[in-house]
This record gives C-alpha cells, sequence and structure tokens, in this order.
C-alpha cells in the first residue's frame, strides 16, 4: 500500500472532531464542512461547540484585546490543545496573522461576497429620510456608507445575525447593514425575507463601491501546521488563491477590524485579480487594484499602490 493511500485510510478511520461557535450561522457553516468532509473523504465528523468571548458583553469591556481575536481565540485554544483537528471560521474573522504552529488548511467554495442594507420598508441608501440612522459596528461600513450618504449617523450593532435583526425590530433606526453570505446561509436573502413575523428588505450594495472585508463570504478550515493534509480533499483552491492575496494584504497594510479597508480578490482565467479601499482622514478612499498568479506579489503591488498613495 503506499504511503498516500496509508494517509487516507487512517484518515477515514479517525472521527475528525470539528471546533465551531454556537451560533445557529456558525453550526450551519460547520455542517456544510462536515458534509463536504463526508462527501470528498468518506471522513467519520463529529462537531464540537467552543465558546468563545466574542460576545457584546466582553468585547465592550476590553475594545483592546481586537474583535477578530475574541471571535477566534478558544477554538485556536481548542485546536493547538488537540481537542479539536479543525476549526471553522468565517473567514472575515480570523486575524491577518495565525496563531503560531496553526494554518488554513481548506477553505470552501466562496459565497456572496456583497453587503447588504436591511430596513423595514423598501428603501435604498439614496432613499433613506436626511439624518438618517443605520446601525453597524463595522468601520468599515460606516465609511463606505459616509462616502455615499454623508448626513446618515450610526449606533453599535453587536450580536448574532437573529439578534440583530431582533434589535432592529425593537429600534427606531432606519437601516442595518450585514453580510449577504450570512444571510442567505441562514436562507433570507434578497430583495426582501421575513423573521419572526417581521417583513425585511434588502438593497445589494455594490461591491465595487462597498469594497467586502477580507475574506468575506469565505468557510476557513484552520488546523495544526503538520495536519493540513486532514482537509486537502475539500480546499477550493481558486478561493484559497484569493484569500492568501486578500489576507496577505491585510497583513501588510496591518489592518484587520480596526481599520476601515476593505479588500476583494477575484479568480478570473487562472489569474488573481485583487482590489483595495482605504479610508484615511479624506472624504475620498484610496483605492488599488493588480493582478498576477502569484497572491503575495498581488497584494505586495496592491500594498504599495495603497501606502504610496
Amino acid at each position: 500500500m503506499s504511503a498516500e493511500g496509508s494517509a487516507a485510510d487512517v484518515l477515514r478511520q479517525h472521527v475528525v472532531v470539528l471546533g465551531t461557535r454556537g451560533s445557529t450561522l456558525a453550526l450551519i457553516q460547520a455542517g456544510l464542512a462536515a458534509e463536504a468532509l463526508r462527501a470528498a473523504a468518506g471522513m467519520a465528523v463529529k462537531i464540537e461547540i467552543i465558546r468563545t468571548e466574542g460576545d457584546e458583553s466582553i468585547f465592550s469591556r476590553d475594545r483592546r484585546a481586537g474583535r477578530k481575536g475574541l471571535f477566534t481565540s478558544e477554538l485556536e485554544r481548542a485546536l493547538m490543545e488537540r481537542r479539536v483537528d479543525l476549526a471553522v471560521h468565517s473567514a472575515k474573522d480570523l486575524p491577518s496573522e495565525l496563531r503560531p504552529g496553526s494554518a488554513i488548511a481548506a477553505v470552501l467554495p466562496r459565497g456572496p461576497v456583497e453587503d447588504l442594507l436591511i430596513t423595514k420598508s423598501p428603501m435604498r441608501l439614496e432613499s433613506l429620510p436626511p439624518s438618517a440612522t443605520i446601525a453597524t459596528s463595522s468601520v468599515r461600513r460606516r465609511r463606505q456608507a459616509r462616502w455615499r450618504r454623508s448626513d446618515v449617523r450610526f449606533v453599535d450593532l453587536r450580536g448574532n445575525v437573529p439578534t440583530r435583526l431582533r434589535k432592529f425590530v425593537a429600534s427606531d433606526w432606519d437601516a442595518i447593514i450585514l453580510a449577504r453570505a450570512g444571510l442567505e446561509r441562514l436562507s433570507f436573502s434578497a430583495p426582501s425575507f421575513e423573521f419572526e413575523g417581521q417583513e425585511f428588505f434588502a438593497e445589494l450594495l455594490s461591491p465595487q463601491q462597498f469594497v467586502p472585508s477580507g475574506g468575506q463570504g469565505i468557510i476557513a478550515l484552520q488546523t495544526r501546521a503538520e495536519s493540513t493534509a486532514i482537509a486537502s480533499a475539500v480546499d477550493h483552491a481558486p478561493t484559497h488563491f484569493c484569500l492568501r492575496a486578500e489576507r496577505e494584504f491585510l497583513r501588510l497594510l496591518q489592518g484587520d477590524c480596526d481599520l476601515p479597508v476593505g479588500a476583494l480578490a477575484l479568480s478570473v482565467n487562472g489569474q488573481i485579480k485583487l482590489s483595495a479601499q482605504l479610508f484615511t482622514e479624506q472624504a475620498e478612499p484610496k483605492m488599488a487594484f493588480a493582478s498576477g498568479t502569484d497572491p503575495a506579489r498581488v497584494a505586495a503591488e496592491v500594498f504599495s499602490q495603497i501606502d504610496a498613495g
């Protein structure tokens, strides 16, 4: 028997434990990863819920920890302590610097990348009333929305998707902004959907103007650096190359959740086309674009344009 065949047999005999947060969306994404592993490699898979500190009360007490770290640190700890074999993340929640000794073993095919403006009656960003209130805690989304509508006001909005929708129902806010991928994985989609008796309307925000967060729409499987083969059968190479470019750009910029920055890479005919958007003190954002076959080089070119600007 070949070494590759022996390794595959060992993986099939081992119950692969997936670590995930306990929200409905996180469990759905872990379920998608589990289905992919079972279908592609015939693995036995178990899902383990790991409690994380990425909730409203913890983050409000210590913003210095960084929002991404709060969402992922407990999953990474469980991974390195060998309590789980793979940690399932929304890739946009992962800091650009992973915990030492870990790696992104695989990513699933990317979902939708866009943001959605959610309202309680049919409206677009341009048709919101003067001095409208939009709820979002994302500094990127705030700067993008204010770029298009300088009069809007913002309030913080945290929690999982159902929690955010419930807060919206109970408020007098005019709109909230959410990621399309998460909503669609929860079976909510544009142009309208219903949740707990309330109808919502969704405007698709152009990813050319509202450049999404790096990794948005991607489910990433993180593992220990020596164990990346465990998920290789489900890795979607074009999506992984795009994620590498986006994450390398953010690493060079040293920008995760605390900078108003967007990064989106597309795979087109074997090339990576990376666009980035950064807001500074100026009203107009810095924009940059590069393409090529090497994710690191493309990211470095986009970074050099942003840095020079």
